[in-house]
């Protein structure tokens, strides 16, 4: 097996070109003007955030699991709160509608009179 020749690799050239050929045997290109380098930057995720806190403290990896695995469940379980109160809420005022139109439907003059007293009341107070 030691005697089969090496593989020949693919290079990427100074000019962008690619060959096959031995990268020890390329002779890199002078450059002649300031070398440019391209930074990216990139902004943490923001589930990162408790990780960073907790690590730059000094907490233990504890802290840095909990911040990630209760992160994350945490806002899940207040969502569907938020959206059981929010059906919760929908039903109470259609319910509501429903029974106030019902009301005002059926009552005749003694409803009427009933809702003049309730406002009589209610002026005096």
């Amino acid at each position: 097996m030691d005697s089969q020749p090496e593989i020949a690799r693919v290079v990427q050239l100074p000019d962008g070109r690619y060959v096959y050929a031995d990268p020890a045997s390329i002779v890199p290109a002078q450059q002649t003007g300031p070398q440019i380098v391209h930074q990216h930057i990139h902004q943490a995720a923001p589930d990162r955030t408790v990780q960073r806190i907790a690590l730059g403290s000094g907490v233990g990896a504890g802290a840095v699991a909990a911040g990630v695995y209760f992160g994350p469940l945490l806002v899940g379980a207040l969502t569907a709160i938020a959206a059981n109160l929010a059906i919760l809420a929908f039903l109470a005022v259609a319910l509501t509608w429903g029974v106030v139109t019902v009301v005002r439907t059926v009552g005749g003059a003694e409803g009427a009179a009933a809702v003049r007293n309730v406002r009589r009341s209610r002026r005096r107070r």
